[in-house]
């Protein structure tokens, strides 16, 4: 990889947060300053495009947010309301910056401990069925090299189908919500190690490794291949994240 395509990388984990979130942070503060009380109604998508000088879809991005975070709920026809805070319970995570390597490897760590476990899970719960589905999209990321892409999209759907396999849905509601709130990190992340000589072909292994345990219904074996996984992203991460030595 260039000098170029290393500062390219580094810019999309640090770009600056879109329109959407910076809405959704800013009627956060609102409503935890009780400017907007338990059970009060927002103002329309309308009014909040011309409040905020942005645009309905951006409003309404910012709300999905805020209700995935429990902060609000909707009803049908009648718009978006503040949740009663003793009735909500949610888990939050606030990416504040993806230059800080504590921070990503936090993220990491915490995503270790779910796909390996869920991993782990699958091998021993999979049926012929699921084995097609994750092969399927191993074959595709396979494809993918072989037409020198980066192939995120189907590594994204190849976890997808191991945690499927695990027959546990809040596995996978836990994966979804962890995949929506670091997506920029997760498809930055994936994308350059197709950049590296060689890099896309290690992870194509690891995969390998991972889908080989599954088969075999080794679930030992699916959670070490797994969390070997996680580990060697976190390192190729912080080599991206290395500052380029000066010529």
């Amino acid at each position: 990889m260039n000098k170029n395509s290393l500062a390219q990388s580094r810019d999309l984990l640090r770009r600056p947060p879109s329109l959407a979130d910076t809405l959704a942070a800013k009627l956060r503060r609102e409503i935890v300053a009780g400017d907007l009380g338990p059970g009060e109604k927002l103002p329309t998508e309308q009014q909040l495009s011309e409040i905020y000088g942005v645009s309905r879809p951006t409003v309404r991005e910012a709300i999905r947010c805020l209700k995935q975070d429990g902060i609000v709920v909707t009803r049908q026809g009648a718009g978006a309301f503040v949740a009663d805070p003793e009735t909500v319970s949610v888990f939050r995570l606030d990416i504040k910056d993806f230059s800080d390597s504590s921070e990503i490897f936090h993220i990491v760590e915490l995503l270790m401990a779910v796909e390996a476990a869920a991993t782990e899970h699958a091998a021993r719960r999979r049926t012929s069925a699921d084995l097609r589905a994750i092969e399927a999209q191993l074959k595709a990321m396979q494809a993918a090299i072989d037409r020198n892409e980066p192939g995120v999209d189907e590594d994204v759907e190849f976890h997808r189908a191991i945690l499927a396999a695990t027959k546990n849905p809040f596995f996978r509601d836990l994966s979804g919500f962890l995949d929506h709130r670091v997506r920029n990190f997760i498809r930055t992340a994936r994308a350059n190690s197709a950049q590296w000589a060689g890099m896309s072909q290690t992870v194509q292994t690891e995969h390998e490794r991972i889908f080989d345990a599954i088969v075999k219904q080794d679930a030992a074996a699916a959670h070490e291949a797994a969390a070997s996984h996680l580990k060697n992203a976190a390192a190729r991460l912080a080599r991206y994240l290395k500052p380029a030595k000066k010529a």
